[in-house]
């Protein structure tokens, strides 16, 4: 049903497509954008148009950045021994408020899901594993979201990395099953990452 005249319309059916934006919210979003200065509304076009543009993955671990390598990965201040596999950049950035992990990460872009036919070659497995073989890595820390997805992955990457003699280790359940890292607070996620178990 359209509620709006044509290009209002268009604006609220582009921004409900956006995850986690129902119509509701995609009206006041629209209604907001509209009331804004061409200045400000010029501001957040040209933001999404140079971060889609000349944002990319980060060429050793994998997360969204606009140069070649991560602040993080180019941090030689950080402990490169430790790797932290999360399933995507909003994982990583919620362990980093935490303040307490002062290792690096691997960002996979996703999890195994043979019922979305998502495999093991469709995410950053074997990036991670070129990593391993490249690097003098001493822990490897599995960070995926604590679903059925995420606690499948960890248990391919657990069966790959074991025979190396590398330790890998699982964040502790202090993370609700079925809760996705980045809704999860500062003080859990520390939790479960001093909680961690060997696998």
């Amino acid at each position: 049903m359209n509620l709006y005249s044509g290009k209002m319309n268009r604006l609220v059916e582009e921004l409900s497509s956006l995850p986690g934006i129902g119509y509701k919210s995609a009206g006041r979003l629209a209604d907001y954008l509209i009331r804004q200065n061409e200045e400000r509304v010029k501001s957040l076009t040209d933001a999404i148009t140079d971060a889609r543009q000349n944002v990319r993955f980060c060429s050793i671990c994998y997360t969204l950045t606009d140069s070649e390598t991560c602040p993080i990965c180019a941090d030689t201040a950080r402990d490169h021994t430790t790797i932290m596999v999360v399933e995507d950049t909003r994982d990583l950035a919620a362990y980093e408020k935490t303040g307490k992990y002062n290792g690096v990460y691997h960002v996979l872009q996703g999890a195994i899901s043979p019922m979305m036919g998502i495999g093991p070659s469709d995410i950053k497995l074997k990036e991670l594993i070129e990593r391993l073989e490249k690097e003098d890595i001493k822990e490897v820390i599995i960070a995926t979201n604590s679903s059925l997805e995420g606690e499948t992955t960890a248990m391919y990457i657990s069966k790959l990395i074991k025979p190396t003699g590398i330790k890998v280790s699982r964040i502790a359940s202090g993370v609700p099953v079925g809760g996705d890292l980045e809704n999860i607070d500062e003080i859990t996620l520390l939790r479960a990452l001093e909680g961690r178990i060997e696998l």
